[in-house]
């Protein structure tokens, strides 16, 4: 039922497990689970709340519930679920990005960036808080590291458009229109200065030595296939 998207008829289905034992942690979880995708946030914290009360540290049940609270926008209550996973693992990567994005929406900024560097230092390559720290530096006016963030979270995946998208705003407040111009074609920060020495070299606009490059690296291309 699940799979099928059949959420109510899932629910349904729990329901009369719930009638036979009130306290079947399976048809309790998946109540849950039900009411979360039928957009039914504040249902679903009160079966996650009926688990809990038997067991606190009941992940599955924490983790609903924090997708539920978002939802509603109750960012305290988020944190407050966070740190019940982190209690029992304080390297629960997803507990801590959760955390961050909660002081994120709460416009703590600077305390959101801790969480992600906590992050970072056990997967240095957790794009989720990359991209989330770059949103806490830029709010924080720190638009330099920003841009570090969405180049390194480029690198590891470069066909999000969306970061080459991200790192051209900060550009632009930064008023650096040639890197902001570069940066909206996917180009690396390291790519980026090559070009802008090319130019200077080369007497030429930025842009003129990108259209140079692309012409060159076609003409290459069309070489080698033949």
């Amino acid at each position: 039922m699940f799979e099928a998207g059949k959420f109510d008829d899932l629910l349904n289905y729990c329901s009369k497990m719930l009638e036979k034992n009130p306290k079947d942690l399976m048809a309790l979880q998946n109540s849950a689970l039900s009411l979360l995708h039928l957009e039914k946030f504040s249902d679903c914290i009160d079966i996650c709340n009926k688990v809990l009360k038997e067991n606190e540290f009941d992940d599955y049940s924490l983790t609903l519930k924090i997708h539920a609270l978002e939802n509603l926008g109750k960012f305290n209550e988020v944190i407050n679920c966070c740190e019940k996973l982190l209690e029992k693992n304080n390297g629960d990567t997803w507990a801590l990005n959760s955390k961050g994005l909660a002081f994120n929406e709460l416009n703590r900024y600077q305390e959101a960036s801790k969480i992600f560097d906590k992050v970072l230092d056990i997967d240095s390559k957790n794009i989720t808080a990359l991209i989330n720290k770059a949103l806490s530096m830029s709010f924080l006016g720190n638009h330099l590291k920003s841009i570090e963030c969405y180049d390194l979270a480029q690198k590891i995946n470069p066909l999000m458009k969306e970061l080459s998208e991200a790192k051209s705003r900060e550009f632009e407040n930064l008023d650096l229109k040639d890197e902001a111009f570069l940066a909206a074609q996917g180009i690396l920060l390291e790519d980026i200065e090559k070009i802008k020495k090319d130019s200077i070299k080369n007497k030429c606009s930025v842009f003129h030595q990108y259209c140079q490059n692309e012409y060159e690296g076609k003409k290459n291309n069309n070489h080698e296939i033949s």
